[in-house]
């Protein structure tokens, strides 16, 4: 993978969201396909505090924006306290004045409080949901990498929502290389957080070329050197990169992990890697247990017609008239009950992701879940009580 440099990052604006979004999100963001859905992110209660706070301030906008530009210029002796970052994370809008303006209230607030921390807010989440919310991924990187701002997004959370946005972005060489700073600190019982794999393979398997597949080989054999047990998810895209890089071998040395063999993405995958090896009889088994599934089902167990055709050509290709004849008898019957369907299986192995797997290994006050941020019941760690003015502003 090829070093980044932080200046030559191309801003790519995707105009995409989802609908349930599409009231408080802004414009560059409007129908996207996120990994992780913004509830499952902690979006939703980052957006109820910043509607909050703007009808607060009314009108005081632009005052106290002006009175912090003069608290972080190098000659002023004030300080930026909790309070002041709190408001202007959830004021700031996608201009450059005012993410400049955060940045260097940042850098103010964390080299102040260095020494001695009064406070106890953890900033890291819900700056990350503003730069989220703003899709300004540049800028959330930037921010990620200065090092006068070390620690301050030293959160699980913060690195998924930083790598999320990366991710969709389609900035995929940069999730990567957070994965990698992940990866180097070394958290304690953590050292591979759950959601942190999967989005690094997600980009892997999204960049989709020989440079990626290497990277996802090395990253999975230091998995399996620290003990981790990957995610079903994080397991499916190493595989669907494998396959799409013409190593359909490396793809069923990985799907043999998953312990239960019936989700739609193992299914798909594992007949894929079949027919690619020259091994279609092999995977009439899978295509036929579909049909022996007894009893109602609330989903159909189906398969892409890609991946079916993809088993035609191998079935064409060995000259078995055997296995050429039961295919043929099996895929009419799968036909017929609707057991074949037209999603991609892109679409499958991208299905947005509802909740938060923690690590188990974390002990519970260290972690940050999206749903408390979401219940209305009380603070939650690392988010805002309502936000009160300070007198003047």
């Amino acid at each position: 993978m090829n070093k980044m440099n932080i200046s030559s990052f191309s801003f790519i604006c995707l105009g995409r969201q989802l609908l349930s979004y599409q009231r408080i999100a802004p414009v560059s963001l409007l129908g996207s396909r996120f990994l992780y859905t913004p509830a499952a992110l902690g979006l939703e209660g980052y957006i109820q505090v910043r509607e909050r706070v703007k009808m607060q301030f009314s009108e005081m906008g632009d005052r106290f924006r002006s009175k912090m530009r003069d608290f972080v210029s190098p000659e002023s002796v004030n300080m930026v306290f909790t309070e002041d970052l709190k408001h202007m994370v959830h004021l700031a809008d996608a201009t450059e004045e005012d993410l400049e303006l955060i940045e260097e209230m940042m850098i103010k607030f964390n080299r102040q409080n260095k020494d001695l921390r009064f406070g106890s807010f953890i900033f890291g989440p819900v700056v990350m949901r503003m730069y989220y919310h703003l899709n300004r991924p540049k800028e959330a990187l930037k921010v990620f990498l200065n090092p006068e701002l070390e620690h301050f997004f030293d959160q699980i959370i913060s690195y998924q929502l930083l790598m999320d946005l990366l991710l969709i972005n389609e900035m995929y060489d940069e999730v990567m290389q957070v994965a990698d700073i992940v990866k180097d600190k070394q958290i304690p019982n953590s050292r591979f957080p759950r959601n942190v794999v999967v989005l690094a393979l997600a980009a892997a398997y999204k960049k989709n070329t020989p440079e990626s597949l290497q990277y996802m080989k090395n990253f999975w054999a230091e998995l399996q050197e620290a003990g981790h047990e990957p995610m079903r998810r994080a397991i499916t895209f190493a595989a669907a990169l494998a396959i799409n890089q013409n190593a359909p071998h490396i793809a069923l040395e990985l799907l043999s992990e998953v312990p239960k063999q019936n989700y739609v993405t193992i299914r798909n995958l594992k007949v894929s890697a079949l027919a690619d090896i020259g091994r279609p009889d092999d995977a009439l088994p899978i295509l036929r247990n579909v049909l022996e599934i007894e009893g109602p089902q609330e989903t159909k167990h189906t398969f892409c017609s890609e991946v079916i055709e993809k088993m035609k050509t191998a079935v064409s290709n060995c000259d078995k008239k055997d296995v050429q004849q039961e295919f043929q008898r099996v895929v009419d019957q799968l036909n017929q009950l609707g057991h074949i369907t037209e999603s991609s299986l892109d679409t499958h192995l991208c299905t947005e992701i509802e909740k938060i797997i923690l690590t188990p290994a974390r002990p519970r006050d260290q972690r940050v879940l999206a749903a408390k941020f979401n219940s209305g019941r009380g603070r939650g760690g690392d988010y805002p009580r309502p936000l009160k003015q300070r007198a003047g502003l």
